[in-house]
């Protein structure tokens, strides 16, 4: 019922929780999200499979349910087994909160969290232990920060928002000229606007822009390790996994998804629905609804026929080698 989806064979069947599809157990269900994975299907553990294909079972004679998505159907299902128990909301005695704070409704602020003043926090709102919250910073409802987080001042995050340990929000964006053999810093004056939805990883870093704001946009989804420069905007639904960076000014349009460890250079733009491949170097502008790849980044087709094409002179070379 929960996943939507189609029950093939024995509908009583006991699930008591839930396992990997390669190192799994009796009474749980997995899932088959990737055809690499088949092989275990025939030698594992599991009482039953979401599958998206009815034949996956047949083949092993195994009990399952037929989904759309079966990754999809596993999410639903952990949730079930690990529902989100809300602890009591309390403010520690052993945090310090400034003049001028204002907290909505049932937060929750942890021990050694440091808030300070003219600091907004809405209702539901949960602040983990030695995070510090830095003057005139809003944070929305129901949103979750979590232990060791510098949020810096003028930072406006929306609701339901999830930043993880570590993460630094609104240090001064990498700003410097170079007038007669010195280096001069020109003023970080702008802010970050995190938008509702948004979860960002361990140890990242989004900086503060320059004048005006960088901006998350709503929904989109941030791993560890990931740097920010100042003035980025990024769209709503984006990816952006381990170790990528994106470099200051650059535009990311909505549904764009980044391999990790790419890179992006400043003041260009990326187009709607745009995926850059792991190890990608964007070095200008691209158009949407293409898969990017190589360095400098270019449409994957191209890529791969490049790299063809390099192995073919290689051929080429050893061949007269041989005959001369």
């Amino acid at each position: 019922k929960y996943v939507k989806g189609q029950l093939i064979g024995n509908k009583d069947l006991l699930i008591e929780g839930v396992s990997e599809i390669n190192n799994s157990h009796p009474k749980t269900i997995t899932f088959l999200g990737n055809s690499l994975y088949k092989k275990f299907l025939k030698h594992s553990n599991a009482s039953a499979f979401f599958v998206s294909n009815k034949s996956f079972l047949d083949e092993t004679s195994s009990h399952g349910i037929v989904v759309n998505n079966p990754q999809l159907a596993m999410a639903i299902t952990l949730k079930l087994f690990y529902p989100i128990k809300k602890a009591q909301p309390f403010i520690s005695a052993q945090s310090i909160i400034e003049e001028n704070v204002t907290l909505g409704k049932d937060v929750t602020i942890h021990s050694g969290a440091v808030i300070k003043k003219g600091v907004n926090i809405g209702n539901y709102s949960e602040v983990g232990s030695n995070s510090v919250i830095q003057e005139n910073t809003e944070i929305g409802e129901n949103c979750k920060i979590f232990s060791n987080v510098t949020l810096y001042n003028n930072i406006k995050i929306m609701d339901n928002v999830k930043i993880h340990s570590g993460t630094v929000i609104g240090a001064d964006g990498f700003g410097f000229i170079n007038e007669k053999q010195s280096i001069i810093k020109i003023p970080q004056t702008g802010d970050v606007v995190i938008e509702s939805n948004v979860e960002i990883g361990s140890n990242c870093s989004i900086d503060r822009a320059t004048i005006g704001s960088t901006l998350i946009g709503e929904s989109t989804k941030i791993d560890n390790l990931v740097h920010i420069a100042h003035n980025v905007k990024i769209g709503k639904n984006c990816f952006i996994t381990a170790q990528v960076g994106i470099a200051g000014s650059t535009v990311v349009d909505d549904h764009c998804s980044f391999g990790g460890q790419s890179g992006v250079t400043s003041h260009i733009k990326i187009g709607k629905n745009s995926s850059i491949a792991a190890q990608s170097g964007v070095t200008k502008s691209l158009e949407g609804n293409n898969t990017y790849a190589g360095y400098p980044a270019r449409k994957i087709k191209e890529f791969h026929n490049r790299e063809a094409l390099i192995g073919q002179i290689k051929k080429i070379q050893q061949k007269l080698k041989r005959n001369r």
